[in-house]
């Protein structure tokens, strides 16, 4: 039954070998990003329920970029199988192009109109007040973010995600000193607040850009091959919009309709607690979750660089459901980690620390729950789409499976429990685990098919 489990000696050597860098960038930057929600909470949970409310758009713009350097992976592993620099060089540039377009459109967007945006999330007006400054000068440190996280990106799929795992490492510390100086007054530098987080932000991403584009003008496995980069040509677009604009358009649907979760909780009773107890809460799972993207973003060049190398079908299923089982029981491991800590350590002793209301600890509380008690699922499910589906090429099946259960099944009972019941918060909060439960049968179903392993590489 498990037999795909069998794979030639060394696979899981080198899965973990790939996934260890990210994981490591991803617990880099969600640890002290949770040190950066701990430092505004200090300040009191209005300005930490004000940051998370300014985040939302700035959320949708990390997803953007994140479908199109999925997106662009799906074609670059493939690419890298076949050793096309050439060819990999072109998928660069179409995406640098395209994220550094949206990437100002939305920056100028909230520079000029910061209010009416913050009150697409909130009719919370204390809180629109607060997050303005914030969202004005944020949304521009994330122009140089798309820029490097495609380039980053790009390295992650010639299997060389330490590249990312060092510069995000260099670029969140610097954003927590610079949150510490700013937000706090410290080193002579008047407390800034609020004000000071964004300021931050915006120098550790320009720290950030500095070090991608200085590897990138040195790098010799994939080297910048301008008249490649600068004109990608038609061909290589059509196949870019081909395999690459499904995967944007799931990111951009899927953070829309993640980020429509706070919207919900900002028209809701006692907004305020209710936002700052999921700030906390998805912090905390933030951390665990890390391991999971690492294994899902290895599972997605392995996967894609089999298929560009020109294995059987048959062998490619066979490493997609291995992958899927490995995340699985790795998630589940995670979850029971994620709650030992969260009884013995964080809820007693953390908590209490961000000054948060009974009501908001309680529902804090439930989240966690939720949270790790769908790790194992989560895990299958993040692996399943953004590893084995999109690696493989299928990336329309990947949209309607990440999807459709969000917005047909996880938003509408949202909406009906939070808005027209207007049930408990505590019940509420139960809802943020429908997600993944409504996904895994499909996703089992099409990975046992083995209709997703498409050689996107070739000519039509």
């Amino acid at each position: 039954m498990f037999s795909y489990l069998r794979q030639p000696v060394g696979f899981y050597r080198r899965l973990f070998l790939l996934a260890l860098p990210i994981i490591v960038q991803n617990l880099i930057t969600t640890s002290l990003g949770f040190l950066d929600t701990f430092m505004v909470g200090l300040l009191g949970s209005e300005q930490m329920s004000a940051v998370t409310v300014a985040n939302v758009p700035i959320f949708i713009i990390q997803l953007i970029v994140f479908g199109l350097q999925s997106g662009s992976s799906v074609l670059i592993s493939q690419y890298w199988g076949r050793g096309d620099r050439e060819s990999i060089n072109r998928v660069i540039g179409i995406g640098l192009c395209i994220a550094g377009s949206v990437s100002t459109l939305f920056a100028l967007i909230m520079a000029f109109f910061p209010a009416d945006v913050l009150l697409l999330v909130t009719d919370n007006l204390r809180l629109v007040a607060i997050g303005t400054p914030y969202i004005r000068i944020v949304g521009f440190s994330y122009i140089l973010n798309s820029l490097s996280s495609i380039y980053i990106g790009m390295q992650r799929s010639i299997e060389n995600p330490r590249f990312g795992m060092l510069v995000f490492g260099a670029s969140m510390l610097c954003n927590t000193v610079g949150n510490y100086v700013l937000i706090f007054g410290k080193l002579g530098f008047p407390a800034l607040g609020v004000t000071g987080a964004a300021a931050a932000t915006l120098l550790s991403r320009v720290v950030e850009f500095a070090l991608a584009f200085g590897y990138a003008l040195r790098c010799r496995t994939v080297p910048l091959q301008w008249s490649a980069l600068l004109r990608p040509g038609r061909e290589m677009l059509r196949r870019f919009v081909h395999y690459s604009a499904p995967v944007l358009a799931n990111e951009t649907l899927w953070g829309v309709g993640y980020s429509l979760i706070t919207v919900i909780m900002g028209h809701m009773a006692a907004s305020g607690d209710l936002i700052a107890a999921y700030t906390v809460a998805g912090s905390i799972d933030k951390l665990s979750t890390a391991g999971i993207y690492g294994i899902a973003n290895a599972a997605a060049v392995i996967v894609g660089k089999e298929i560009g190398l020109g294995s059987s079908r048959e062998s490619v299923v066979r490493i997609g459901k291995a992958v899927c089982l490995t995340s699985f029981l790795f998630a589940l491991a995670l979850g029971g980690v994620e709650l030992l800590a969260f009884l013995t350590l964080l809820r007693p002793y953390l908590l209490p620390l961000f000054s948060l209301s009974a009501g908001a600890t309680a529902m804090c509380a439930v989240m966690v729950y939720c949270y790790a008690g769908v790790m194992p699922l989560h895990g299958f499910s993040s692996t399943m789409v953004v590893g084995v589906l999109r690696g493989g090429g299928d990336v329309r099946a990947s949209l309607l499976i990440d999807n459709f259960p969000l917005w047909c099944v996880e938003l509408p009972l949202m909406c009906l429990l939070g808005l027209v019941l207007k049930v408990p918060n505590e019940m509420f909060c139960l809802c943020i685990a429908i997600e993944h439960l409504a996904k895994t049968p499909v996703g089992l179903w099409r990975i046992h098919s083995g209709k997703w392993v498409h050689d996107i590489t070739r000519s039509d």
